[in-house]
């Protein structure tokens, strides 16, 4: 992207306020363009021809300098590729790492369908949210077309999930995407040697294509050749050697493409990287299981960071699975913005009016923590919600975004009086140094609670109810 302001971006805009857009103004249309929250399409005057030329010139220069890739279709789609930026810090990055987990065509039916389900079906509550993951890679093992196809076709009775089919023979291949080319899978992958049939295969069906060479001259002129005979959706793989000078190659291959692609301009190379971590498998082995799920986890960790936009990965378990999603979802938050929760009075299990009201911030982190602890303890309580700019306790406190006339606030915002009639507090004991002013400005009796909130069962035994509530 070549736009970093609002103003740049408005000055492409035809700044008649219209309102068609949805907005109130060109400018905060212009502000949500560069976020991507709206579409170029979602202003209809500037495709009027009194504006298309200025319109033609915004969408190239708020087009992603890495072209974005879209596998799959309706709600389960993922987008991959799109960034700007080599690093987060310096904006944020946009589309996160699709994690994709391998079947294989050699697997008996039930076994085949119950993996896919429990791919489809995984999840894990973190920071509000349920993580899942994204895709299902179908690999040719057998290399017999027709018992690919079959695998393909079960696999997309169980699943919508988006597919990557994997082979290198190029028969194989179309025979399974026959069974799935109205879902978008990815194929993988074409090389120097079977390039000209996954071209024709790319045309006919329409589908995004995964390009393979570790030698990146190769891969640079595989990548023209799609493209120049209009295959956009590229994705390149320059390999994944999991271990030694194979690995440290690796890594410097991932870096070498995306800088061409992202610093030094270079649109030939400018596409979505694939990693596959279950190489780390062909090292160590099936029966070395635990430890070879362990190396698959840390190559997809070390290419969830660096800059792998999609991975194939088989490994499962949880020691694995957790990690690399959980990574995964802490890279591709954006650091301008902190995660946090709508700030309120949260009613945790059946309180009454002499329950105790505890107190936080609306930090995600902490939240989700606190309210966790409490609800698993089955202590009815109310759990007042401050608005410290999604700030953690300490830092707010130590920042001013949490102080006395933030509880003030929320108090009377939240009209806390109406629910909790003894006026009785529990702040966070990283809030400490707060509590005598807080009952100054506010009227509240406060009682300082535990530093963790994991100790508030013990701190319950000690100090509630307290006299005024009793």
């Amino acid at each position: 992207m070549k736009l970093n302001s609002p103003m740049e971006v408005w000055k492409y805009l035809p700044g008649t306020n219209c309102k068609e857009c949805g907005e109130k103004t060109c400018l905060a249309f212009a502000s949500l363009l560069l976020e991507r929250k709206k579409k170029l399409e979602e202003c209809p005057p500037l495709f009027e021809p009194k504006y298309a030329e200025k319109g033609k010139k915004l969408a190239e220069l708020l087009a992603p300098e890495v072209r974005e890739v879209e596998i799959g279709i309706g709600e389960r789609a993922r987008k991959i590729g799109g960034e700007d930026v080599m690093h987060r810090h310096e904006r944020t990055f946009f589309n996160r790492t699709a994690l994709a987990f391998d079947v294989w065509d050699t697997m008996k039916e039930e076994e085949l369908r119950e993996r896919v389900r429990r791919i489809t079906d995984w999840k894990k509550f973190y920071v509000g949210e349920f993580l899942k993951v994204d895709a299902i890679a179908v690999r040719s093992v057998s290399g017999d077309a027709n018992t690919f196809a079959r695998c393909v076709k079960r696999v997309a009775e169980e699943t919508d999930f988006p597919l990557v089919l994997c082979s290198f023979d190029a028969r194989v291949i179309e025979e399974g995407l026959k069974e799935v080319s109205d879902r978008n899978p990815l194929i993988y992958a074409a090389d120097k040697e079977n390039w000209k049939e996954f071209l024709g295969i790319a045309k006919r069906y329409k589908v995004p294509v995964a390009l393979f060479s570790p030698d990146l001259d190769m891969l640079n002129s595989l990548a023209v050749t799609f493209s120049s005979a209009g295959i956009e959706d590229i994705v390149l793989d320059p390999g994944t050697y999991p271990e030694g000078q194979g690995l440290e190659q690796t890594f410097s291959r991932f870096i070498k493409i995306r800088r061409a692609g992202i610093v030094e301009g270079n649109k030939g190379i400018a596409y979505p990287l694939i990693a596959v971590p279950m190489t780390a498998w062909m090292v160590h082995g099936t029966e070395n299981a635990l430890e070879a799920s362990y190396w698959e986890a840390i190559i997809a960790d070390l290419f969830i960071i660096k800059y792998a936009d999609i991975m194939i990965l088989h490994s499962i378990e949880p020691h694995s699975l957790i990690p690399e999603r959980t990574l995964v979802a802490n890279i591709y938050t954006d650091p301008r913005r902190p995660v946090s929760v709508e700030p309120g009075l949260r009613e945790i299990g059946n309180p009454t009016e002499k329950s105790p009201l505890f107190v936080t911030t609306n930090f995600a982190l902490t939240y989700y923590t606190v309210e966790s602890d409490i609800a698993s303890n089955k202590i009815d309580s109310y759990l007042m919600v401050v608005d410290s700019e999604g700030i953690g306790v300490e830092s707010a406190v130590a920042g001013g975004q949490l102080n006395a006339e933030s509880f003030k606030d929320a108090l009377e915002s939240f009209n806390v009086a109406d629910k909790v009639k003894h006026k009785t507090m529990v702040i966070p004991g990283l809030a400490a140094r707060l509590s005598g002013e807080t009952e100054d400005v506010t009227g509240w009796t406060v009682l300082v609670g535990p530093r963790d909130s994991g100790r508030i069962p013990g701190w319950m035994e000690k100090n509630w109810p307290p006299e005024t509530v009793s």
